[in-house]
């Protein structure tokens, strides 16, 4: 293949796979792999993290729904069971006292209990109240709104702008303590993330994290919302019924279990609707999302979300390439890049754990993953491309046996460019020819020369040998290329040998017919250009040089002398493997010197051991 038709096909190449990856991209694909990976590192660093002990949680269950129908009945329950509740934590002077339930509808039936609620709101100014900014509505005008929720207008904002905002509807607006509880999902509807403030038309309304942060003198992160980091062990959590049946009697065994906390009071029921799907489970109270926010924020401890994770894609996918293009073998590849992979989610763990930080390397992890298999699969087509390609160029002139092991052994490549190399060399003609084919038709000539040609060219194969081609009623091969043979010189005299035993045998199924019909062998060993040479419509695997010209003046000089004679090289390259009659030397036309020409004999009964 040309250069410039290679170099084509490997932008073709590169670009199919930055296509590739760039569907995989929008498609969401990888998106879903690095927050399903996330989620997993995200649920194992949990495993050793604990909720402060001064984050606690009145979970309104399942339990608390049942024990308290003689008190409240059935849920909604009045405000008036908050309110004592919230007197009796307030006697313990918590830090404060964060509801997770909203308050935005009054009670038509009961008024009266509202109010008490609403009292009890304005008397503990520790109580903090919901609020919920939905996704559609026009809503009231934000500069209505009133100086307790802390909504903060920016340069940017206008003045005419308005917000669907679910506010506690139940108390005054001056005890409108708090700040939103909108879950923030991701795309895939997990939660990950809290917002520190929604931003509408240039106004900033905080969130209830945010808003206790302030109050409480909390350190607080930078941007619209931050990652957080989960907690697995919530020892802290009691339920609401519990709370309320001890704090309201007369000698309460919770006595200041609550003071100096931030005491958190929500939805844990299933039936109460408020289950997220968070990393931890797809099914997690509402309560708790909110608790690990502020968590995060009274201890400093959330997630720093980077994205350094960028700088990854070229770090891995061009040596990746590069890999492929040299050719190391998708195994190997395959166990380094598993190694590598391993390596970058346990430095993603790492940093996660030790330094609170999201690098997000599984994204470009998966990335590479993705460009090995088309890689793979591109080298796995290329690959089956090349075997059919070397069977069929080579199967013309090799044994398949040699064709085989050239694939097997990876070495087509090496095979099909053009080298000089040691090789030995064959020339083989008819004599008597002519006389035969005055005898006999043109068909029988043919026949009878394609029955020769094959058994002899069975006897090339058979001794690993190449067949270079067929020039008129001769013959020429070479044994050393393209498939390496150390012994080329003793298998291209073997092959010579067997090749006047099936000449013998040959001329036997003639009978009278083939009485003149004879050959003459002559083989060299000797440097020579072997490869792929000739137009670029048609090519054929050669040799060319004066080893080749000599082999032909050699098979020239046997008529007289024996059927087979090789020159000196060849006799000192097959060592003791052969007898040899030694004929002189022996003037060949080309040359000035003469060379020494030998009649190779197999090994007799009394020959040394080859």
């Amino acid at each position: 293949m040309k250069a410039a038709d290679r170099t084509s096909r490997e932008f073709l190449l590169l670009g199919a796979i930055a296509l590739l990856l760039l569907v995989a991209g929008a498609s969401g694909w990888l998106a879903r792999i690095e927050q399903a990976g996330l989620d997993r590192l995200l649920y194992l660093n949990a495993q050793t993290r604990a909720l402060p002990p001064d984050v606690v949680f009145i979970d309104i269950d399942q339990k608390s729904l049942e024990d308290m129908n003689d008190a409240a009945g059935r849920w909604p329950w009045p405000r008036a069971v908050h309110a004592e509740l919230v007197d009796a934590l307030a006697r313990q002077q918590p830090k404060a006292i964060v509801f997770d339930v909203l308050f935005n509808e009054a009670d038509q039936v009961q008024p009266e209990l509202d109010a008490i609620f609403a009292d009890t709101v304005a008397a503990h100014p520790q109580v903090y109240l919901p609020t919920m900014l939905l996704a559609d509505g026009d809503g009231a005008p934000l500069a209505q709104f009133p100086p307790a929720l802390h909504i903060v207008r920016t340069p940017a904002a206008g003045g005419d702008a308005r917000a669907p905002l679910l506010v506690p509807l139940v108390v005054a607006p001056e005890h409108w303590r708090g700040g939103t509880i909108n879950f923030l999902p991701d795309d895939d509807g997990v939660g990950r993330s809290y917002a520190l403030h929604h931003e509408v038309a240039g106004w900033k309304i905080p969130s209830m994290p945010r808003r206790l942060a302030d109050d409480l003198g909390w350190t607080t992160p930078t941007g619209d919302a931050f990652v957080l980091n989960w907690y697995e062990r919530v020892s802290a959590r009691h339920s609401y019924s519990d709370v309320f049946h001890d704090l309201t009697g007369s000698t309460p065994a919770l006595n200041n279990a609550f003071a100096g906390k931030v005491v958190i009071i929500g939805a844990a029921a299933p039936g109460l609707g408020d289950l997220r799907p968070t990393p931890m489970s797809s099914t997690y109270p509402g309560a708790l999302v909110l608790g690990t926010a502020i968590a995060n924020l009274r201890s400093g401890d959330w997630l720093t979300d980077t994205r350094w994770g960028l700088a990854l894609y070229p770090l891995l996918l061009a040596p990746l390439l590069l890999a492929f293009r040299r050719k190391l073998g998708p195994l190997r590849i395959a166990a380094g890049l598993l190694v590598l992979s391993v390596t970058l989610v346990v430095l993603e763990f790492a940093l996660l754990a030790k330094l609170r930080l999201l690098v997000h390397m599984i994204a470009p992890v998966a990335a590479a993953w993705l460009m090995f298999l088309a890689l793979a699969l591109v080298s796995w087509w290329q690959e089956r491309q090349q075997r059919e390609q070397a069977v069929a160029i080579f199967g013309r002139f090799l044994d398949p046996r040699v064709v085989a092991e050239l694939v097997e052994g990876g070495a087509v490549a090496d095979a099909q460019a053009t080298q000089a190399r040691e090789i030995s060399i064959l020339f083989s003609d008819i004599r008597g020819f002519t006389t035969l084919s005055e005898r006999s038709t043109p068909e029988q000539v043919v026949t009878l020369l394609n029955d020769y040609f094959s058994r002899q060219v069975q006897v090339i194969f058979r001794t690993h040998g190449t067949l270079d081609k067929f020039i008129g009623d001769a013959i020429m091969a070479f044994w050393g290329a393209p498939a390496n043979d150390p012994r080329h010189a003793v298998h291209a005299v073997e092959a010579a040998l067997e090749m006047v035993d099936v000449l013998l045998a040959f001329r036997r199924e003639l009978g009278e017919a083939g009485e003149h019909f004879d050959v003459g062998i002559g083989v060299h060993t000797g440097p020579a250009v072997v490869g792929f040479i000739g137009s670029r419509d048609r090519l054929d695997y050669t040799a060319i040089g004066d080893s080749v010209n000599l082999s032909s003046r050699i098979e020239g000089a046997t008529k007289g002398v024996a059927r087979v004679l090789v020159s000196e090289d060849t006799r000192l390259a097959c060592g003791d493997a052969f007898d040899f009659i030694d004929h002189g030397v022996v003037h060949v036309k080309g040359r000035e010197q003469g060379v020494r020409l030998y009649e190779p004999l197999r090994k007799t009964a009394g020959s040394p051991a080859a």
